[in-house]
Formats: structure tokens, C-alpha cells, sequence
């Protein structure tokens, strides 16, 4: 009984660095990528559905649907733990990809820029030809 109960301890121990490193993954995304104040919302929603699936998932799998209080402390421990040890290296890697993700994005952007542009550009001087035309009466709306 208190081998099992030292085993979910850790087990969601484990969960709250788990619920550490996807909360400083959305805060890292935050950083990265200016974001507004309705696409934070959104995240913030996603962050805590994904938290309850991931706790919920646990208890039903490891407990059968048990809820214990040690195991609400073990996710604070693991939570508080993950904050004051790894969450500093964890937030640098992070940053660090998807600073070079952004990179790529940017690039691609950039890329893929010119020729819409140009498309745009033709388009646009297409439609002025075309209403000149229909302007000086070579094209009419009757057909005639």
C-alpha cells in the first residue's frame, strides 16, 4: 500500500513538471510571437484544457478515477520543483527553436511574398484595363 502510494506520488510529481514544461511552453510561444490579447485567451484556454486532459488521464490510469491528496501536493511539488530547477534551461532552449522556427517562417514569408505580390500587382492592372474598356463603351453590360 505505501509502495503504490509512493509510486503515484511520483507519477504525478512527474505530471506537475509535465504541466511546468507545457505552461512555459506557451509562455515561451508568447515571447517569441507577438501575440494579441484574444489569441493569449485562446492559449490560455488551451493550456488548461490540455492540463485538466493530462491530470484526468492520470488519475483514471493510474488510479482508477481515485482522487488522493498527495497526489494533488506530488503535481504542486513537481510543478514547483520544475519552476525553480529546469524551467530556466528549458525556457532557453525553447527559445532558441522557436527563435529558428520563426527564422524559417520568416523566410518562407519572404519568399513567398514576391510572386503573390506580383500576381496582385498584374491582377489589379488587369481589372483597371478591363474598367477603362467598359468606361469608353468597347464593352457593354447588354451585349451589344
Amino acid at each position: 500500500m505505501v509502495e503504490n502510494q509512493a509510486y503515484l506520488f511520483l507519477v504525478f510529481s512527474l505530471t506537475g513538471v509535465v504541466l511546468g514544461v507545457l505552461f512555459d511552453f506557451f509562455r515561451v510561444l508568447r515571447k517569441t510571437f507577438k501575440t494579441g490579447d484574444f489569441v493569449t485567451y485562446i492559449e490560455d484556454i488551451l493550456y488548461w484544457i490540455l492540463a485538466g486532459i493530462i491530470i484526468l488521464y492520470n488519475i483514471w490510469f493510474f488510479n482508477d478515477g481515485e482522487i488522493r491528496v498527495f497526489m494533488i501536493l506530488g503535481i504542486l511539488m513537481g510543478a514547483i520543483i520544475y519552476c525553480l530547477t529546469l524551467s530556466p534551461i528549458f525556457i532557453k532552449i525553447d527559445y532558441f527553436f522557436m527563435k529558428k522556427i520563426k527564422g524559417v517562417f520568416t523566410l518562407l514569408y519572404n519568399i513567398l511574398k514576391i510572386p503573390i505580390e506580383f500576381m496582385i500587382n498584374l491582377l489589379k492592372k488587369i481589372k483597371n484595363i478591363v474598367n477603362f474598356k467598359n468606361k469608353k463603351g468597347n464593352f457593354s453590360s447588354n451585349g451589344e
